[in-house]
C-alpha cells in the first residue's frame, strides 16, 4: 500500500507555485481594495448569475482567485498544494494547468446551472406581479418569499420600508395607483438586487477536481483525514463527493457553500480524464 507524501518530485513545481501566488495577490488586494478605497472586488470578480446586471463572462475565470476568508483561501490552497504539486509532476505543467481551468470553469457552470432552480421562480413571481400588477400575486409572494434585507443593504432598504407602507395602503385602498406604482417600482428594483445577490467565489472547483484526479491516479496512496485518520485516496474521495451531494442537496438554510459547484469540478475532471483516456494520452 503506498503511502502519500507531497515531498515526492518538486514540493512547488511552476503552475502550483503561480496559482498560489495569485490565489493570494488576489486575497490581498480584495483586503486592501475594500479597507482603503470601499471597493468590493467580489462584486468585480466573483461569478454572478447569467442574467444580473454584475455578470461578465471573465468571471468564470477570475471567480476561482477569489476568496471569501483567511479559513477559506488557506484549505483550498493547501490541498492545491499538497495534491495539486504531484499531479504537476506526473503531467507536466500545460496538462495540469489544462485540467485546473477546466474543473473550475466547469465548477462554475454546474454551480450556474443548480442555482437557477432557485432563481427562476422568484424572478418567474416577480416578472409576473410587474406585468398584471395583480395584488393576489404580490400577496402570494410575499408570503413565500424571504426578503433579506437589513439597513446595511443600501438604498434597497429605503425602498422596502416604503413597499411596506405601499402593501398597508393597497390592503386598504386597492384602486390607489401612486402606492401600486411604489410596489411595481420597488420589485422592479428588487429584481435587479436579487439576481445580484448569488455570487460564487473561491477555488473549491478546482481543488476537488484534483481531488478526484489524484484519487483516480493513485486510489491505494493513504491520505491522513485530520492528519491522524488514514484512509486510501479512492476511498477519501467516494466518501467527500456522497458528502457534497447529500449537502447540496439538503441545501441547509443560512449555507454558503456551494456544494454543487464542488461536484462540478469533479464532474468535469472525470468527464476530462475518460477523454484522455480515450485519446491514450493519460498517464
Amino acid at each position: 500500500m503506498n503511502q502519500f507524501q507531497p515531498t515526492g518530485f518538486k514540493v512547488l513545481p511552476t503552475v502550483v507555485k503561480n496559482l498560489l501566488i495569485i490565489n493570494g495577490l488576489f486575497f490581498l488586494a480584495t483586503i486592501s481594495f475594500s479597507n482603503v478605497f470601499n471597493i468590493d472586488l467580489t462584486k468585480v470578480f466573483g461569478l454572478h448569475y447569467i442574467t444580473a446586471s454584475d455578470f461578465s463572462p471573465y468571471q468564470f475565470v477570475t471567480y476561482m482567485f477569489m476568496h471569501g476568508g483567511f479559513t477559506h483561501i488557506l484549505f483550498n490552497m493547501f490541498a492545491l498544494w499538497m495534491f495539486g504539486n504531484t499531479l504537476e509532476n506526473v503531467w507536466g505543467p500545460k496538462r495540469f494547468l489544462t485540467y485546473y481551468m477546466v474543473t473550475g470553469i466547469g465548477a462554475g457552470i454546474v454551480y450556474l446551472i443548480w442555482i437557477s432552480f432557485q432563481i427562476t421562480p422568484v424572478v418567474n413571481d416577480i416578472d409576473l406581479f410587474i406585468q398584471t400588477k395583480d395584488l393576489a400575486v404580490l400577496g402570494n409572494f410575499t408570503a413565500e418569499h424571504t426578503f433579506r434585507l437589513n439597513e446595511f443593504s443600501g438604498q434597497i432598504w429605503q425602498e422596502f420600508q416604503a413597499f411596506q407602507r405601499s402593501i398597508k395602503v393597497l390592503s386598504a385602498d386597492p384602486s390607489n395607483t401612486d402606492a401600486m406604482q411604489t410596489a411595481v417600482s420597488f420589485m422592479t428594483n428588487y429584481k435587479a438586487f436579487f439576481l445580484n445577490q448569488s455570487v460564487v467565489v473561491g477555488a473549491s472547483g478546482a481543488v476537488f477536481g484534483i481531488l478526484l484526479a489524484f484519487g483516480m491516479m493513485f486510489p491505494n496512496s493513504v491520505i491522513y483525514l485530520y492528519f491522524a485518520i488514514p484512509i486510501k485516496a479512492k476511498y477519501f474521495v467516494i466518501l467527500y463527493g456522497a458528502f457534497e451531494l447529500f449537502e447540496g442537496v439538503m441545501n441547509r438554510p443560512g449555507s454558503n457553500i456551494a456544494h454543487f459547484a464542488h461536484l462540478g469540478g469533479m464532474l468535469f475532471g472525470y468527464i476530462l480524464i475518460v477523454y484522455w483516456k480515450k485519446k491514450g494520452e493519460f498517464r
